[in-house]
């Protein structure tokens, strides 16, 4: 016989009962416990496309992608402790068990519950003792993007473990109007050359070169901060879309599907590193660079571009970048961007009283740990940036922000959001959309009618 669900048996006994011939005082005391647990019951969804079967078959598939390469590519097989996260239950389901016993085992699949408090991202996370690559879950199921997922976190922990870990970065300039001209015109280069050969080939790595020249010389000072973030998440990309497909013209494809996504992402500042390094060292691997070199956070890959394909360079790259702007059709780009500045005018005349007017909270960034996706945010010019869900982990405690958004200033030194709503019962602090779990030694203080978290006087 077919168990019944737990919900449906209740239901069955529940008019069962009803039917039969009991004092209707018995009834009544009945009555409310039941209704109370069927409420309960209401809108609670155990269902997940990733069962344990699920699971096993991809742990299965990613040690086959790892041993495919079994170190070819980095000098060392990237297959390690792998914990997958479903966000919504942050249930855990990993393939090898933690140091310290916290997840439970069955048929060599490790099980768990991941805590409220802590931040769920695609990167290396010590739990339980043990080094996991952390990779959450999409929301359905993409077996493209579980794979490159879990090995976009694998390589970060191979990284880890060789003594690059992610770097704190500042490319808030990449959403100024400028650097996006100048960055999709070399994006525009990139792509020519990748899908070209012979001299064609060379002048379009020049010219994305130049392009690239051009942006560097008028942001001079976020040039080792955009070789760290080109380095660290370009590497990754570049490592999962190439061990994840089966021919150059696969990869391709997944490559420019990557490039097209982030191209129409109304803020780079956080997002054109993944794509951006992955296209050089795109060029790089078909010249059989040996990437075991790249021993440092803040490697230039331009620069390594230039030196393998025998590029010579203007001495100011910006004397000539403008009449090669025609050839990447630059009118076109001028047109995205100034569509672009009109929704944000547009925004920010609807959103500024948000997170202007009082009662504001602010929350001073000493060293966040941030849990976004690239897709959600969007530029407030000189107010900074407009993030629409979030996770924050920072020495004075956790902020989840899932509806409303919250503003982080360009310098990534505040955040702000709005005090509607608020509600304060001791270390936990709400509002409209937001969730804030303060740690012992911190507290928020009203100060003109803004709210500011600072840590306890002694």
């Amino acid at each position: 016989m077919k168990k019944l669900p737990d919900t449906l048996l209740l239901l069955s006994i529940f008019f069962h009962y009803f039917r039969g011939d009991k004092p209707a005082e018995m009834k009544k005391w009945i009555f409310f416990p039941v209704i109370l647990f069927l409420i309960s019951c209401k809108g609670e969804n155990t269902e997940t496309y990733f069962t344990l079967e699920k699971a096993s078959q991809y742990f299965k598939s990613i040690e086959d992608i790892c041993n495919r390469d079994n170190g070819k590519l980095w000098g060392k097989n990237l297959l390690c402790p792998i914990m997958f996260i479903d966000r919504t239950s942050r249930r855990i389901v990993a393939n090898q068990p933690d140091n310290e016993g916290l997840l439970k085992g069955k048929d060599g699949i490790y099980t768990g519950l991941y805590p409220k408090e802590l931040i769920i991202n695609n990167a290396p996370m010590k739990f339980g003792g043990t080094l996991f690559a952390m990779t959450p879950l999409p929301n359905e199921e993409d077996s493209f993007r579980i794979k490159t997922r879990a090995i976009h976190s694998m390589f970060h922990r191979f990284q880890e473990t060789e003594g690059i870990t992610s770097a704190d970065f500042n490319s808030t300039n990449m959403d100024e109007k400028e650097a996006r001209l100048w960055i999709k015109l070399e994006w525009k280069a990139l792509r020519k050359a990748l899908n070209s050969e012979g001299e064609e080939r060379q002048l379009a790595i020049r010219d994305a070169l130049i392009f690239k020249g051009s942006n560097r010389e008028l942001y001079q000072k976020y040039a080792n901060d955009k070789n760290r973030f080109e380095t660290y998440e370009g590497l990754a990309t570049f490592t999962y879309t190439l061990l994840c497909t089966n021919s150059i013209e696969e990869y391709k494809t997944r490559l420019f599907e990557n490039l097209d996504r982030i191209y129409s992402m109304q803020s780079y500042a956080r997002s054109y590193g993944f794509i951006h390094g992955a296209l050089y060292v795109s060029l790089l691997n078909e010249k059989g660079f040996d990437f075991k070199k790249i021993q440092t956070d803040n490697f230039d890959l331009g620069n390594a571009v230039i030196e393998l394909y025998n590029i010579e360079l203007p001495v100011i790259c910006r004397d000539v970048a403008g009449s090669l702007a025609v050839n990447y059709d630059i009118d076109a780009i001028n047109k995205e961007e100034e569509e672009r500045l009109s929704d944000i005018k547009e925004r920010i005349h609807k959103q500024t009283s948000t997170f202007t007017e009082k009662p504001v909270v602010f929350l001073e960034l000493e060293s966040p740990y941030f849990d976004f996706e690239p897709e959600d945010i969007h530029s407030l010019d000189t107010l900074g940036t407009l993030y629409n869900s979030m996770r924050v982990s920072d020495n004075w405690g956790k902020l989840a922000v899932d509806k409303g958004g919250c503003l982080v200033s360009n310098n990534y030194k505040y955040l702000r959001i709005t005090a509607k709503g608020f509600k304060e019962d001791k270390k936990h602090i709400s509002g409209e959309g937001w969730l804030l779990i303060l740690n012992n030694d911190w507290e928020l203080v009203l100060v003109d009618q803004n709210y500011f978290v600072r840590k306890l006087m002694p």
